[in-house]
């Protein structure tokens, strides 16, 4: 079961359901810390304490990226948001600003995106952010205090230019291909609590190399051009625009069998969708039916709509991408989201 497979807000709460039941699954796995510990070796090699450390920080990241999975709260960013979201993450600089306790809606959590917003890094590779879990972690040595922010790439997007490689390098190990998870961890980062939060350092600006095309279509952030990681800009993003009057929150039904399934494995499963808001609905005085009218203009992504003839039969069209909402009201796009993310 995936999301792409549902399209109502009870399908995504299954679909979230089962997509947690299977990553916590994969984070109890032999393989789960072995991918984990390849990841992380080639990132922390620079740190002069991390052969000593070996244990403690493998134990740490595993808490932080795995365990949100079974206890955090999920959250599912509606498509309709995926524009918003990715704007103001692309526009968003924290740079100097202090992060308090209350940012995130909860201390730990998932966040999935049925539409993956795709990332470009400072080596010019592709690849998605299809879910995001966050964390919070408090050092006892340091004191420091933060977030802790890992970025999943979908295993199975067909798009995605390094699911693609992914599989082209397992063709000939199915075997191997088998122990991933739904989810592939692709980038983490951190978020200061009660500091000042520093730009992306000199070591992290862009190189020379192949630039990849994102997906036709698709949102991509260009991560060379951010002052922060760009899966931290997004989940920074998410938290607050998820307050803002822009947005709405829905807790949909889950069937008994899900509930079920959820329960036996101690998983959360009050999945909440955000949604985009729409204004109140007024009288219109020609027919007397409720009409709903938008304050903001938004961008409407290309999509197939279906109809029905007169003998019965389902055909679709095509809808191209439009700008929805009322001449002269204000653009959820660029700097306007800035505004709303900061």
């Amino acid at each position: 079961m995936s999301f792409r497979t549902e399209s109502t807000l009870a399908g995504y709460a299954r679909a979230a359901v089962d997509l947690r039941l299977r990553m916590t699954e994969y984070s109890r796995s032999r393989f789960a810390q072995q991918y984990l510990r390849a990841f992380l070796e080639p990132r922390l090699d620079h740190d002069p304490d991390y052969p000593a450390r070996h244990s403690d920080v493998l134990g740490a990241f595993t808490r932080v990226a795995h365990e949100p999975w079974q206890h955090g709260e999920p959250y599912v960013l509606a498509p309709a948001m995926t524009a918003i979201i990715a704007a103001a993450a692309q526009a968003l600089d924290l740079t100097g600003d202090v992060v308090g306790n209350d940012v995130a809606p909860s201390d730990a959590g998932v966040l999935f995106l049925p539409e993956p917003i795709y990332e470009r890094g400072v080596h010019g590779e592709v690849t998605s952010i299809g879910a995001i879990t966050w964390a919070k972690w408090h050092n006892t040595g340091s004191g420091r205090t933060g977030w802790w922010i890992t970025g999943w790439a979908d295993r199975d997007d067909p798009l995605d230019p390094a699911a693609v490689r992914r599989r082209q390098q397992l063709a000939e190990a199915p075997d191997l291909a088998a122990q991933f998870g739904p989810y592939v961890l692709n980038s983490f980062a951190e978020i200061p609590i009660g500091t000042p939060i520093a730009a992306i350092g000199k070591d992290h600006q862009p190189v020379d190399g192949d630039w990849e095309s994102a997906p036709d279509g698709r949102f991509c952030i260009d991560e060379s051009t951010l002052r922060m990681r760009a899966v931290a800009a997004v989940l920074y993003a998410f938290w607050r625009i998820q307050e803002q009057p822009i947005a709405t929150v829905a807790a949909p039904p889950l069937d008994r069998p899900a509930r079920r399934r959820a329960l036996r494995a101690s998983l959360r499963h009050d999945t909440r969708v955000v949604m985009l808001r729409r204004t109140n609905p007024v009288a219109e005085p020609t027919d007397g039916e409720a009409k709903w009218h938008y304050r903001v203009r938004f961008l409407v992504r290309g999509h197939w709509r279906r109809l029905v003839n007169p003998d019965g039969q389902p055909y679709r069209i095509w809808i191209h991408s439009y700008i929805k909402g009322p001449d002269g009201a204000p653009l959820l796009l660029g700097d306007t989201v800035a505004v709303l993310a900061r």
